[in-house]
């Protein structure tokens, strides 16, 4: 079969693989019907996840048809349309039973798709712990509506949630990439009172305001003196930043009001200073870290009573044998490019 596989620091290559295998009774194999490039993938290419194992196919974003399951999966049967979940988790251990499953103590347990074992940038895919890796897809939901489910959207959606947002909240998002645009739209399922998206790129700002038009959004040159004029006390009461730079970190502490939350989802490629003589007296909670993505049923639910829809994300779709074309694309943030799915 076809697959992208990490060869090396700064290189991927498109390959033949022998087609993956149940190797534990607890596995499935799926058929990708669908996948996608997530910035994690490039992460991985410039060395930024130094556990991700050379060698594997890459790709932790996709949807597919269940083509044969181990003896312990009961959730499951050939045919089922699905969702892969990026994170495999045994729903056993001390932090799956509290919900903790991005540091799942199972040997496949977190993200090892597309990470520590092959992923979905291919034909095929294995998925370990299956029962609680895949979701079933509901009836009259589409591959694109699905498929950024066990990423992407799980991760804006465990960010709204860890965030604790009020009613009365001004919500300020930090980055309207792909990230930034699933955060968006599970915050405001919280109904807040006003949510500012702070973006730098002009384009991706009138995205924003094209699909949800009640939303303020800035650039991040002018987003503190915003705050100061849009938010109840001056700044907001809830920050998520979703850009990954150094100057998205630093905004996002700037622009909370005193005890506020500030939750980090961002992957940055570099350490961050956290400059607590800065910010003292604030008093203020940062969340950080990889998504729980154990809410994926809810989303897909959601997704089906159409009050998420993450489609306008998909902005190309190119076949599995050019990948390459849809990386150079995606990396280069050409041609207006938001998210690219890959059909094998």
């Amino acid at each position: 079969m076809l697959a992208y596989v990490y060869e090396d620091e700064g290189r991927f290559s498109l390959t033949e693989k022998e087609e993956p295998h149940i190797k534990d009774e607890k596995d499935a194999i799926i058929k990708v019907t669908l996948s996608s490039i997530c910035t994690s993938d490039l992460h991985i290419k410039h060395g930024s996840v130094p556990r991700a194992v050379k060698g594997i196919t890459v790709g932790h974003e996709m949807v597919g048809i269940v083509k044969e399951t181990g003896s312990a999966v009961k959730k499951f049967k050939k045919g089922d349309r699905v969702a892969v979940n990026v994170e495999t988790f045994c729903g056993e251990c001390f932090f799956c039973k509290n919900g903790f499953v991005n540091n799942c103590r199972h040997p496949a347990g977190g993200w090892a798709i597309g990470c520590r074992i092959d992923g979905g940038q291919a034909e095929f895919v294995r998925v370990p712990l299956a029962d609680n890796g895949l979701s079933k897809i509901p009836d009259g939901v589409t591959d694109e509506q699905a498929l950024f489910t066990g990423d992407i959207l799980a991760t804006g959606f465990w960010a709204a949630k860890i965030s604790e947002i009020k009613k009365q909240d001004t919500v300020l998002i930090i980055g309207a990439g792909p990230t930034g645009f699933c955060t968006l739209a599970s915050v405001l399922l919280r109904e807040p009172e006003k949510v500012i998206v702070c973006e730098k790129d002009e384009g991706r700002r009138r995205f924003v305001n094209k699909y949800y038009p009640s939303v303020l959004t800035v650039a991040p040159e002018d987003v503190l003196d915003f705050t100061r004029k849009n938010a109840k006390h001056g700044k907001a009461d809830v920050v998520i930043e979703c850009a990954g730079t150094r100057e998205s970190f630093k905004l996002s502490w700037q622009a909370a009001r005193a005890n506020a939350i500030v939750t980090i989802v961002a992957l940055y490629d570099e350490a961050q200073i956290l400059p607590l003589p800065d910010m003292y007296g604030k008093n203020l909670t940062f969340k950080t870290g990889g998504v729980d993505g154990c809410d994926c049923d809810e989303i897909l639910s959601l997704i089906a009573e159409k009050k998420i829809d993450t489609t306008p994300l998909i902005t190309h779709t190119f076949p599995l044998k050019d990948i390459e074309k849809a990386y150079e694309i995606f990396e280069g943030r050409k041609d207006g490019v938001i998210k690219v799915a890959i059909r094998p």
